[in-house]
């Protein structure tokens, strides 16, 4: 009899331990390239017993539908910019971070510590992380050291075919506005909406194809035959040129998209996980890494190279945005 007790007390002890390991908590993530390197997860993972889960995304659109269709479950932090948290948190995907646990939150650049659009109702949602624009990449063998200087040659017709556009509702209706000279590009009347609609719809007579991602953009242009690019950002060009393309990044004179990326805890966190991995992402080491091998710009120190700040217009959150996804459908659907 004593016997089978403790047999029966081994395989419980087994099974427990068993479950235990298998039942080893996880920190998922939802992002765009550059903000889950192997050796931050290898480090984190060390560090805190735990497993990194990354679901890399290749638009804004993408990230918000999978987040919202688990109601915020299937993802600890997602990568959003300043422009979204209406609409994130107006979906109810989103809860507020406790400053106390963001031991490297004083590091920021003081520019970093107020970014009024991540506050809401007296809660933060938001840690800076990254920013950057949204420019035109160009081949300077056919259009030569300094041949682009506009956003017209995406809409020149003498370019059909050899253009390529990034997938996004928000970003090609914001950009086209400020191609367009429009005073405020978050918030169109009718007919200003009207013009960027049509704009974009001829211009899609002129485009191969739209992309999603980082990868996929630069495997269409690695292919051939494409020489312009709406892009998703100066990581883009950093890839090409270590393709072998010949390829400048520029902000036209009209200017450009500027975006500042924060992690952002969802409603389902692990909280505890999730204020680990925002604190360690706005570690100066960090952060420098990023920099070096995307060219992202850094909230913690001045970023090299990306010296054209002035000439971005900041995302800010849209005047309707199921009216922009409507009409960016439509222009889809266009012939």
């Amino acid at each position: 009899m004593r016997k089978f007790i403790y047999s029966i007390l081994s395989f419980i002890f087994i099974f427990s331990f068993a479950f235990s390991a298998s039942a080893a908590r996880e920190l998922s993530l939802g992002c765009f390239e550059g903000y889950a390197e192997q050796e931050w997860i290898d480090e984190f993972e060390a560090k805190y017993d735990a497993k990194v889960k990354v679901k890399y995304v290749g638009s804004v659109d993408e990230l918000f539908a999978l987040t919202q269709a688990s109601k915020g479950e299937d993802f600890d932090l997602v990568s959003i910019d300043t422009s979204l948290f209406p609409r994130y948190h107006g979906a109810g995907l989103l809860k507020p971070y406790d400053k106390s646990k963001l031991s490297n939150f004083s590091g920021l650049m003081s520019a970093f510590q107020n970014v009024k659009e991540v506050e809401i109702d007296g809660g933060y949602y938001g840690v800076p992380i990254s920013w950057g624009s949204l420019g035109l990449i160009y081949d300077v063998d056919e259009f030569g050291e300094g041949g682009v200087d506009s956003w017209s040659v995406m809409h020149d017709p003498a370019n059909a075919g050899k253009m390529i556009v990034l997938d996004d509702t928000n970003n090609n209706i914001v950009n086209t506005a400020i191609y367009l000279g429009m005073n405020n590009p978050y918030n169109l009347s009718e007919a200003e909406m009207e013009n960027v609609k049509q704009t974009l719809i001829d211009q899609k007579k002129l485009v191969v194809t739209y992309f999603a991602g980082f990868d996929e953009g630069n495997q269409i242009w690695d292919s051939g035959g494409i020489s312009l690019m709406f892009s998703m950002g100066e990581f883009q060009e950093v890839a090409l040129r270590d393709m072998g393309h010949n390829v400048k990044y520029i902000i036209p004179k009209e200017g450009g998209i500027g975006w500042l990326d924060t992690w952002a805890m969802t409603a389902g966190a692990d909280e505890e996980l999730a204020h680990a991995w925002a604190n360690f992402f706005i570690e100066k080491s960090t952060q420098e890494v990023m920099n070096e091998r995307y060219g992202y710009g850094t909230v913690t120190h001045e970023s090299p190279g990306l010296d054209y700040a002035g000439r971005l217009n900041w995302l800010q959150p849209a005047e309707d945005f199921e009216w922009r996804n409507r009409v960016w459908n439509e222009v889809k659907a266009s012939n």
